[in-house]
């Protein structure tokens, strides 16, 4: 069924169709002619850069010095190098966007795409001592590398930066002069071809000489002028000076093709067309002035007229063409495309599109066009969708769109993830189509890019408002892309208290996850603004991500109160090492001092690690009660109290700690007391570092009741005390009239049931009998029993008429089984309980 639709820039080379598709016509400056310059374009739709061609009479415009101009693909200018570093020998993108451009002395620099330098380094080795005559940048899984010929016609190959140059071995009969070369990755190794004459040398490393492949051609000829290595590697022409064309896999093991062009002059460039729905090629595009002739393996061809001045682009998908006037795209046409709007198709997609059409038209032929599809409904439906994310036309997108969401609501159990998915990535791919973007992307090109590595460079390229939108949209975290955003801020605008009250504005979005403020701040500090670092880290509520930076920006006193007011010991006790190593110790003591839980934490670890530390923290602080003690411990462990005891005392009474210090008097009276007492009693009684209650026991145990007496004075030691030593002591030496006479002195003091408990102590219970007659009545029971006077015990108890006692009583005797006793014992409660 006949559908014209999007078809005009169709054309056929059989038996498949391409199409060139208008890009962004680019708008270059009034003083920019593509004519006269060496050009260096990026895949992907990224930039061109472009020098005059030092090969060409150019016209003097503006200034004579050399410079390289760095273009996006809608011909705005993002850069330019004023080129000083010598003679320019070949330009090349990378694949993160950078522009690396080699010199004739094998020294190679390397450019972001505004031309601020990134890096250089030199191919080294003898590459940098002979001449360079030509160069190359290739792409491999390795990296961005270059390879260099140099005068004498070797190669030397860098597969990136960081890896050691490699020399490639010579050429076979290296007496005729190359006409061309292309380097061809394989993984991460790198091979070259050369052309010469009606031969191709393969150099590959690790070879002692290059491998010759002749006598490809069938028809004669003179030599090989073009070698072209598909994007993928995998495909190889060659082109000779009578205008033949050699198609064939890049191991040269397969012919697909040779083809006569007719034409005898050299042409541009040659660049193979990559499919669109695989990773294959079939077909070459060859450049010539105002020329375009398409060639594919079936050795049919098209031709295009064009403008005099081309340059061709190879991508993974197709072919860009750049030229003063235009941007267009060589493409073979997908089958899905064709499917829907080639002449009498008749795939179920183009009756679905046709069936749309007339519904929104509102005629009864929609119906008709529907059955025709109904049974393939599904395949159409999704034939639709993939052919509208290969348009770049917007209305084409639309129209293929709304057929795909007319077709499925025919679908019962359509699952519409992969409509909604298209639709999102359409409306990303046409705003990076747009000319203020200028990144005009297939949607296989996005595919393969992926989401992350687009906005990686529209963040690089300060679209920084497109990126976040494109992250909404993609649902992918925006969070770093505002990061970048801020350090844009912190770089160029001067503004402190602007910049920190726009970066607050756009972070306090609750529904932004994982910004630091920190990281900000630390790029201010890196460019020498201090005061809007710290304006940044206020707004930080995380003390551990904050308080570092200050410790590196110097800011000390913030930084210990950060650490304090954040509670986390462990990150104020490595504030303060850290700060401790890079101050002045006076400086540190005065700010710690102002922070109670820096200062004990810095107390803490010193009293672990060095004590002179500490003292000289007390010192400053005046603070003796803290100096007394840390002259106690000092004594303490050094074994020297006494003589450390004048000392201690003094610190104490300066901190009007006048308990302490009297302490320290007593305990510096009683040690000497000790000592003259040790020195006196020698190998009697040892009585040096005992306490005062222990010295006292110690003489009343010898007998010197005097000098117990005068401690007992001197010491207000209280007779309660005194009276239990005496007693102890008297009952231990079984000096039992001496301690009735004692108890009879005075009334005592602790009354008589201690008697009774160290008489009963060394078990004499006649004595002890004599001290339970002086003691309270309610306790008679208890002494007469623990005494073993059951007897006693029982008549005490019916005397106080304390039944609960002879019921305790009663049930002892049963346990020791004395029938007189219980007999006894059971007249009295009889007795007792008659009576109430």
């Amino acid at each position: 069924m006949p559908i014209m639709n999007n078809t005009g820039e169709w054309f056929k080379v059989r038996p498949d169709y391409y199409r060139k598709v208008e890009l962004a016509t680019p708008d270059w400056p009034i003083d920019f002619d593509l004519e006269y310059m060496q050009v260096a374009v990026a895949p992907y739709g990224g930039p061109l850069a472009a020098i005059r061609d030092a090969t060409k009479l150019v016209p003097v415009r503006g200034a004579a010095r050399p410079m390289i101009r760095i273009f996006d693909t809608s011909g705005n200018e993002t850069g330019h190098i004023l080129w000083n570093h010598g003679k320019l020998i070949s330009m090349g993108w990378s694949d993160t966007e950078e522009l690396i451009c080699v010199l004739e002395n094998a020294k190679v620099f390397v450019y972001d795409l505004f031309g601020n330098e990134k890096e250089s380094y030199s191919i080294g080795g003898e590459a940098s001592v002979i001449k360079i005559v030509e160069a190359k940048v290739f792409q491999s899984a390795a990296g961005t590398g270059v390879a260099v010929m140099t005068t004498s016609g070797r190669i030397f190959l860098k597969q990136n930066s960081n890896k050691t140059e490699r020399k490639l071995p010579d050429i076979p009969n290296s007496n005729a002069n190359c006409s061309c070369w292309e380097i061809v990755t394989e993984g991460r190794n790198s091979y070259c071809l050369l052309g010469r004459e009606r031969e191709v040398i393969k150099l590959q490393h690790g070879q002692s000489v290059g491998t010759v492949t002749a006598n490809l051609f069938e028809k004669p000829h003179d030599r090989i002028i073009k070698i072209s290595v598909s994007y993928n590697h995998q495909h190889l022409a060659l082109y000779t000076n009578t205008g033949l064309l050699w198609l064939g896999s890049v191991d040269m093991r397969q012919k697909y093709c040779e083809f006569d062009t007719g034409r005898k002059d050299i042409p541009l460039q040659i660049e193979w067309i990559m499919n669109t729905h695989n990773s294959d090629a079939d077909a070459v595009v060859i450049s010539y002035p105002s020329y375009l002739l398409i060639v594919n393996r079936n050795a049919d061809r098209s031709e295009i007229p064009s403008d005099p001045v081309m340059f061709l682009v190879a991508e993974m998908d197709g072919v860009r063409i750049i030229s003063q006037t235009s941007h267009e795209m060589i493409q073979r046409l997908p089958k899905c495309v064709q499917n829907i709007f080639a002449v009498n198709s008749q795939a179920p997609a183009s009756y679905l599109f046709e069936a749309q059409k007339k519904f929104e038209e509102k005629s009864y032929k929609s119906d008709e066009y529907l059955s025709m599809c109904r049974s393939n409904i599904e395949l159409a439906v999704n034939e639709c969708i993939e052919a509208a994310a290969y348009e770049f036309c917007p209305e084409t997108q639309k129209s293929l769109m709304r057929t795909a969401y007319f077709g499925k609501g025919f679908i019962p159990s359509h699952n519409p993830e992969e409509y909604m998915r298209i639709l999102r990535i359409l409306r990303v791919l046409n705003t990076l189509r747009h000319e203020k973007i200028a990144m005009p992307l297939t949607y296989k090109q996005f595919s393969h890019l992926n989401p992350e590595v687009i906005l990686s460079r529209l963040v690089f390229r300060k679209h920084y408002a497109v990126a976040i939108q494109v992250a909404k949209h993609l649902k992918l975290p925006e969070s770093w892309i505002l990061e970048h955003w801020a350090y844009h801020k912190v770089m160029n605008d001067q503004n402190d208290n602007e910049v920190a009250r726009k970066i607050t504005e756009k972070f306090k979005n609750p529904s932004i996850e994982g910004i630091s403020y920190c990281n900000i701040a630390e790029k201010a500090y890196q460019n020498g603004r201090s005061e809007l670092a710290i304006k940044l880290l206020e707004l930080e509520p995380r003390a551990s991500l904050h308080v570092p930076l200050l410790l590196k920006m110097g800011k000390f006193d913030r930084a210990v109160a950060s650490a304090t007011q954040s509670g986390d010991t462990e990150l104020v006790t490595e504030v303060l090492l850290e700060i401790k190593k890079k101050m002045m110790l006076s400086n540190f003591h005065m700010i710690i001092r102002e922070y109670p839980l820096a200062l004990n934490m810095y107390k803490k670890i010193m009293m672990e690690s060095s004590r002179t530390a500490l003292f000289d923290i007390y010192n400053t602080e005046d603070d003796h009660k803290s100096i007394a003690e840390y002259h106690f411990y000092n004594a303490l462990e050094s074994e020297g109290l006494e003589s450390n005891l004048s000392n201690i005392g003094n610190s104490y009474a300066q901190g009007r700690c006048t308990v302490e210090a009297e302490l320290c008097a007593d305990t510096a009276r009683m040690l000497k007391l000790q000592k003259t007492l040790s020195t006196k009693h020698i190998g009697t009684t040892e009585f040096n570092g005992l306490s005062i209650h222990d010295t006292m026991y110690e003489l009343l145990k010898i007998g010197e009741l005097k000098e117990a007496e005068k401690i007992k004075s001197d010491y207000k030691v209280p007779d309660r005390r005194f009276w239990w030593l005496r007693i102890l002591t008297l009952a231990e030496k079984h000096n039992w009239a001496e301690l009735e006479k004692f108890s009879k002195s005075k009334k005592s003091p602790i009354g008589y049931e201690p008697f009774v408990e160290v008489c009963l102590q060394q078990e004499n219970v006649r004595e002890a009998q004599t001290y339970i007659q002086r003691c309270p009545d309610k306790r008679k029971v208890y002494w007469y029993t623990r005494a073993g006077l059951y007897e006693e015990s029982i008549d005490c108890a019916f005397e106080q008429r304390d039944l609960h006692s002879l019921y305790e009583l009663q049930s002892k005797m049963q346990v020791i089984r004395d029938p007189v006793l219980l007999e006894k014992i059971g007249h009295y409660i009889g007795m007792l309980e008659a009576r109430r």
